[in-house]
């Protein structure tokens, strides 16, 4: 599916109107706003003009899959390049450089994009459109001014954590930020988010810390790629609460493609997998004769084969599951798409790719969505927070 002519429009021009999946699916414009491609371009250096044969994410399953825009996260590993300093502001530059080298050399089919505007106008053009978000606040390294640094980079949303706490916010995934929020500086941070135009993203952090970020920002907040608490219990997900206080700001909750946080139990039992499989990841990190990135690549391999033998397949069903809940909560328009390929090493058994990104219109379509609400979950409404983060900035 890569017909890419027609122009991108809110409504389908009379002659073409069909209830067709395909066809609803190739006249959105759909955003994917989380990604960890990015670190594959810099580590192994793919090349993404290719059809990879592994992986979650290339430029020919984005056209297969009608994608038109990707955020590319631009994540550092705290436990390998720290938690600031100049190694983890390195890690997050040349992964920028990295995206904004894939639109340079592959200009027929990628264009670097920072606006609502680019996006519309790359995806008029047939073109996907690449985009940067910070994951995690480790290369602002506790500097006010560095916030302004990475928007002149390009970079458009920030998350103030990953799954490690920052002495300025807290994060769901360590016993640190279980009781940590926001400090005076991390109030600050959210506020020139705000001022230059930077998304503010709550995906990773705690708790405590959502609710700081969703009572400092004057923008609407986001989440990049969370899912429902109410039917996946685990930290990283969204509590009821926290999804219609988010909505209040504006915002809109982008739901990971991810099987842990999509289906009730499977955290449990990836718990159970993970303890078993423990000896061959460690084997597999010490046969590794890389850095400690490429071992990481190592580990992550091994989980990648067990969990797909031993983990129940999960499908596109239970995705739109939270997507429904999202909407009976707080509406149609405070909903969106964070795939987070290529970071996770299990995906659901028939969205495995984002080549296979329409079968998740044609879930929708079965259970009811009209085409005005397929446009709004796969990007109208990240385009409307992006216009007003964009409109209030400065």
């Amino acid at each position: 599916m890569n017909n890419k002519s027609l122009p991108k429009t809110s409504e389908p021009p009379a002659n073409i109107k069909s209830n067709d999946p395909l066809a609803i699916h190739e006249r959105a414009i759909a955003i994917d706003m989380h990604a960890d491609t990015t670190q594959r371009l810099l580590d192994e250096d793919v090349d993404l003009a290719q059809r990879l044969q592994d992986g979650h994410f290339d430029s020919v399953r984005a056209r297969e899959g009608g994608l038109d825009a990707q955020f590319f996260s631009i994540w550092v590993e705290p436990e390998l390049f720290g938690g600031g300093g100049p190694k983890a502001m390195k890690r997050a530059d040349d992964q920028i450089a990295a995206v904004h080298a894939l639109a340079e050399e592959h200009p027929e089919t990628w264009q670097f994009a920072t606006t609502s505007a680019d996006i519309r106008r790359i995806a008029g053009e047939g073109k996907l459109a690449a985009l940067a978000g910070l994951e995690g606040g480790y290369a602002i390294d506790e500097k006010l001014e560095n916030v302004e640094r990475y928007y002149k980079l390009g970079v458009r949303y920030m998350s103030p954590t990953w799954s490690v706490s920052t002495s300025w916010a807290g994060s769901s995934g360590d016993a640190v930020g279980e009781k940590r929020g926001l400090n005076e500086f991390g109030k600050q941070m959210i506020r020139e988010m705000n001022r230059v135009g930077m998304m503010v993203d709550v995906s990773h952090v705690s708790d405590q810390t959502f609710w700081d970020v969703v009572n400092t920002s004057t923008k609407p907040v986001i989440a990049t790629h969370s899912g429902c608490r109410a039917i996946a219990n685990v930290p990283r997900n969204l509590t009821d609460e926290m999804i219609v206080a988010l909505a209040k700001t504006g915002g809109v909750v982008n739901v990971i493609f991810y099987p842990e946080h999509l289906e009730p139990g499977w955290s449990e039992k990836k718990k159970q997998v993970d303890a078993e499989i423990a000896p061959m990841v460690q084997r597999a990190s010490e046969a590794e004769k890389g850095d400690v990135v490429h071992k990481k690549m190592a580990r992550d391999a091994v989980r990648r084969e067990e969990y797909a033998k031993r983990l129940p397949p999960v499908t596109v069903s239970r995705l739109v599951d939270h997507i429904d809940h999202v909407v009976k909560l707080v509406g149609i328009d405070h909903v969106g798409i964070g795939s987070d390929f290529d970071g996770v090493q299990s995906t659901l058994k028939d969205l495995s790719d984002v080549s296979q990104l329409p079968n998740l219109t044609r879930e929708l379509l079965r259970r009811g969505y009209s085409e005005s609400d397929i446009d709004k979950i796969l990007g109208g409404n990240m385009l409307r927070v992006m216009e007003e983060t964009e409109r209030l900035s400065h």
